[in-house]
């Protein structure tokens, strides 16, 4: 079981003053949400927890080492990224973009045995891509991309899934499918990490809340904590209407 934990860390955003201290441990089992209003730092706070964003001070370890200590190849073994947005690099097929999974583990210039290709078409097949297995990535619809961009984690199979809303470009369906895997391997002893705009999927599927603030403050806990109209209304800025269906709150927004 890893854990990832931070330690008197504050993330580097430009142009703004240094933020609160963020003393975290991410368990496994955990499902954790990150809200917060755009430019509040999700998406830094997220890569900053990867190794790749440095800190402005403070630490990222995944167990008792230090991210920035440990060789990028190890930390691929044990944490994965999902990336609000990506870039066709070079021309690829679903299944050579979902075999990247498994690179972490090949020595350089080994080829992937029969195991990974049976974890990707596997991969491909939760997700409902094994048709598309030979199409070109750049061919793709944006949904059928994210699509490929979680089978590729779930190929990789980390202890530690980092998510940067991994919901976009999807439909009402594919929404539900990627937040049932993602609390599947949470089940399974992952630890998932997940930024959302959405506070009603946060609500449905997070057992654990982080707030940012544009100001750099934060305050976080166990989503029943968290997930009240007040500490939201503050976050946003935006006065809310709440009930509660099937057990978990649900939010719009009030005039």
């Amino acid at each position: 079981m890893t854990t990832l934990s931070t330690h008197e860390l504050i993330i580097r955003i430009p142009d703004r003053a240094p933020g609160y201290a963020l003393d975290l441990r991410f368990e496994p089992g955990q499902v954790w949400g990150i809200l917060g209003p755009n430019g509040a730092g999700k998406s830094t706070l997220l890569h900053t927890l990867a190794g790749l964003y440095p800190a402005r001070s403070g630490e990222v370890r995944l167990d008792d080492t230090g991210v920035n200590q440990m060789p990028r190849r190890q930390v691929a073994r044990q944490l994965g990224l999902l990336f609000q947005d990506r870039h066709d690099g070079f021309p690829a097929t679903v299944m050579e973009t979902t075999l990247i999974g498994r690179h972490p583990f090949l020595s350089p210039w080994q080829s992937e045995t029969a195991d990974d290709l049976a974890r990707a078409r596997q991969a491909l097949a939760k997700l409902g891509l094994e048709g598309m297995a030979g199409r070109l990535v750049s061919t793709l619809s944006g949904g059928e991309r994210q699509r490929v961009a979680l089978a590729t984690l779930l190929t990789q199979a980390p202890a530690v899934w980092l998510a940067d809303e991994p919901t976009n470009h999807l439909d009402l369906h594919h929404q539900v499918e990627a937040m049932v895997l993602l609390a599947e391997q949470a089940r399974q002893g992952s630890t998932v990490v997940m930024c959302l705009h959405d506070l009603n999927l946060a609500a449905r599927w997070c057992n654990h809340i982080l707030l940012l603030y544009p100001s750099g403050d934060a305050c976080w806990g166990k989503s029943r904590d968290m997930l009240v109209p007040e500490a939201l209304e503050q976050l946003y800025g935006q006065k809310l209407l709440s009930t509660e269906i099937d057990g978990a709150p649900v939010f719009v927004p009030g005039l």
